[in-house]
């Protein structure tokens, strides 16, 4: 695998996610009105232009741990959770200050050591918020690296790797869809057949799970056609993954994507760092205008950590 893959990816859901921070909860109305075009400051958390927020942040406490031990440890990713939640580490100027309440309650079951780290997520259908979704391509692109696919044995380990915060089946299976599509990126195919092909993955995998029904939109040929009205951008999972997949299919760069997905309103940075992360892995780093890419939070320590992660995968 190319070691730029892995920086595109990073500063893709990056600058997507720091280009949604302030406008975060802003209506698709309000932002027709006053489209984001660039990099803010101030807005709905009062943060610096190029702020990014626990969407990047939760990204590289997985990455740091997968980086320096070579492997996926349950234990120690929720290890460097509990440091971000607790102590504000792997955040962008020190102060963490966005976190899902079902995140936040997995964290704290497992520093309270209620729970084993895969059995923290809640399981309750409605515990099923995109807090997942938006970290999982560390361990995505870690098993397509070392085991050179994603099937059976991989989705399970996405699937816990899901639970750390997130155990319900929705959230697991969205995460799997994801991942699937992502490794069909990383494959080398282009967008249009990456998705075809992760949604056949999918349906041979989860087809029979009575729970795929709620993804259905997203088997429908005709999915990337929708009109963006039928497209929501809130905070529940398969909302995001629909809302990240439908830009991915409806722009030809990660400009416009990136711009497309905070645009629609809601969860805009999750929105957008979960659609920048694939379409950096599919466009690559260079492909960021360089006006966002200068005024993005820490870009020297997330290039450092791209860098640690690929010699940890591919020595």
């Amino acid at each position: 695998m190319d070691k730029k893959i892995l920086k595109g990816m990073l500063l893709g859901l990056a600058v997507g996610d720091a280009l949604g921070v302030p406008v975060e909860f802003d209506s698709r109305r309000s932002l027709k009105n006053n489209p984001v075009e660039g990099m803010r400051s101030g807005g709905s958390w009062g943060q610096e232009a190029g702020t990014w927020s626990d969407d990047t942040g939760l990204t590289i406490a997985a990455m740091e741990s997968i980086a320096r031990l070579g492997k996926i440890n349950f234990q120690d990713v929720m290890e460097n959770f509990l440091r971000w939640y607790e102590h504000d580490d792997f955040t962008a100027a020190g102060e963490r200050f966005d976190v899902g309440n079902t995140t936040r309650a997995a964290i704290v079951r497992f520093g309270r050591k209620i729970l084993p780290p895969t059995k923290c997520g809640a399981t309750d259908e409605n515990s099923n918020g995109n807090g997942s979704l938006m970290r999982i391509l560390p361990a995505t692109i870690f098993l397509f690296a070392t085991r050179g696919k994603i099937a059976r044995d991989e989705l399970e380990i996405i699937h816990d790797f899901s639970a750390l915060t997130h155990g319900h089946i929705i959230s697991k299976i969205s995460c799997g869809i994801y991942s699937l599509i992502a490794a069909q990126l990383l494959n080398g195919k282009k967008i249009a057949e990456a998705f075809s092909l992760g949604m056949n993955d999918a349906k041979n995998f989860y087809g029979t799970e009575e729970s795929f029904q709620t993804f259905s939109r997203l088997c429908d040929e005709n999915f990337a056609a929708l009109d963006e009205e039928k497209i929501s951008s809130s905070g529940y999972v398969v909302d995001t993954l629909e809302a990240a997949l439908w830009c991915l299919l409806n722009t030809d760069d990660y400009k416009s994507l990136a711009l497309k997905a905070v645009n629609l309103g809601g969860d805009t940075d999750t929105t957008a760092a979960v659609a920048g992360g694939l379409a950096g892995i599919f466009y690559g780093a260079d492909s960021i205008p360089d006006e966002w890419l200068k005024i993005l939070k820490r870009r020297d320590y997330l290039e450092k950590l791209c860098e640690n992660f690929s010699n940890a995968i591919l020595s």
